[in-house]
């Protein structure tokens, strides 16, 4: 009896051994994840820890930078910002533990210098530390090369207090407040070997928004870009009640995620190809980026063509032409150049020459001079009978020289003022002097001005 109850158990043991067997052959990647995660068999999980080398890829996050981790497609880097923070950081750490999700946090060194107890358990829980500096300034691109590295040195040495001075816990990550990079705080960073991390899509869950908002936008870029490092907030609450929705979103579509941690020399980086730290890497198909190399030319003949002469040259200076002669040049062989060929223009429509009567100007114009019959007669009579009033007129623009100026000569003036200066037209044949007459009007105001004799 005793020895058919055994051999029973020794059956059923067997039995029991063998579906175990068979059930670890067949199962998935996704439910091993779910076993390593107690409690929640649909577990979300960390699928992979890759391992980076901030010296070798000092900046990422295609927010603000070209490279980004070397992610697979549906892969997803969880990481968060400002804590720790007592209220919210610990309601973070229970839901990445309640799905087996491992994240990076890039902690404040004020937040812990007051929580040292929140930094050591984001250690202990195994998730990856950085630094976020010491006060959380938002003006570090402004800032000169002093101010920075009080903030970063003074940020990594309130974390390591917390962590009891342990270097190997935390990590050479750095992510700038506000994503207010700059070249200054990049550059000493990269001097110190710490790797900047900006993102490659936030969840604004910094906003005052609703956690609904946040679920949103967080899930929307995701599927925008497929891949890639998203920015959260350990010390909000809407990141708070937003987290649970996100992660069972992530597993009902298909991401993983991956954990990161820094290379050291226990520890080499993951091996990676350049390419796989782009969002969206070059293919092969493109030309530009895989341009073929020129190829090694095979000559089919070797013969060389005559050289030129010199009477074939153009030749500007004589020097150039006596050095060339003395530097005893082998007899050339005369090429036949191509001559230039003048071009034949156009006959072109031209006009007669004008004849030489069409410039010809007439000798002389008379002007017909408007002045009184006795002045004329007084003037051909001799200059004395108009000295008197001449040497009149000649006193009185000795007093107004600008007037006198502009005076017109007296002989076109005559006596009378106001008769008009008329200009003959010119005659077909020689010239003639023309006396205009005068009206009955113009002679009565003459006589009333006329001098008595």
């Amino acid at each position: 009896m005793i020895a058919n109850v055994l051999a029973m158990i020794r059956k059923q043991s067997r039995t029991v051994i063998g579906a175990a067997l068979l059930g670890c052959c067949f199962m998935t990647p996704q439910a091993a994840l779910a076993a390593d995660c107690p409690g929640n068999p649909n577990a979300l999980g960390t699928s992979r820890t890759i391992v980076v080398d901030p010296k070798e890829h000092p900046r990422i996050g295609t927010m603000q930078y070209p490279e980004t981790l070397p992610l697979a497609d549906h892969e997803v880097v969880l990481t968060f910002d400002d804590g720790p923070l007592p209220k919210y950081s610990n309601q973070v750490l229970a839901i990445l533990a309640s799905q087996c999700v491992k994240a990076t946090f890039f902690t404040i060194g004020s937040q812990a210098r007051f929580n040292p107890e929140g930094v050591r358990k984001l250690i202990a829980a195994g998730h990856t530390v950085g630094t976020h500096s010491q006060n959380h300034p938002l003006t570090m691109n402004k800032m000169p090369l002093e101010k920075v590295r009080q903030e970063v040195d003074d940020g990594i040495a309130s974390t390591l207090a917390a962590l009891n001075g342990d270097k190997s816990k935390l990590a050479p990550f750095f992510r700038i407040p506000g994503l207010m990079r700059a070249e200054i705080p990049e550059a000493y960073l990269a001097s110190q070997g710490i790797q900047v991390w900006s993102a490659d899509f936030p969840a604004d869950d910094w906003r005052h928004i609703s956690p609904q908002r946040v679920y949103d936008l967080a899930i929307q870029r995701i599927e925008a870009k497929h891949k890639g490092i998203l920015l959260l907030h350990d010390i909000q609450p809407r990141t708070v009640a937003a987290l649970p929705r996100i992660l069972n979103t992530l597993r009902e579509r298909g991401y993983r995620i991956v954990h990161v941690v820094p290379a050291t020399a226990d520890r080499p980086a993951t091996p990676t190809q350049p390419q796989q730290w782009f969002m969206h890497p070059p293919t092969e198909t493109v030309a530009t980026t895989r341009w073929p190399r020129i190829p090694n030319f095979v000559f089919t003949a070797t013969r060389t063509l005559p050289a030129p002469v010199f009477a074939d040259m153009d030749w500007r200076y004589a020097d150039a032409l006596d050095h060339a002669q003395r530097a005893r040049v082998g007899a050339p062989v005369r090429t036949l150049w191509p001559q230039p060929q003048v071009a034949q223009l156009a006959p072109v429509s031209t006009l007669p020459i004008p004849a030489a009567d069409v410039f010809r100007v007439p000798e002389a114009l008379d002007l017909t001079l408007l002045a009184a019959n006795r002045r004329l007669a007084q003037r051909a009579a001799g200059p004395a009978a108009g000295a008197p009033r001449a040497q009149a007129i000649s006193a009185r623009q000795a007093g107004h020289p600008k007037q006198a100026a502009h005076q017109i000569p007296a002989a076109a003036h005559g006596r009378g003022h106001g008769a008009p200066l008329h200009v003959a037209p010119p005659a077909a044949s020689n010239a003639a002097v023309h006396v205009a007459k005068r009206t009955p009007r113009a002679e009565a105001s003459a006589a009333g001005k006329r001098v008595p004799d």
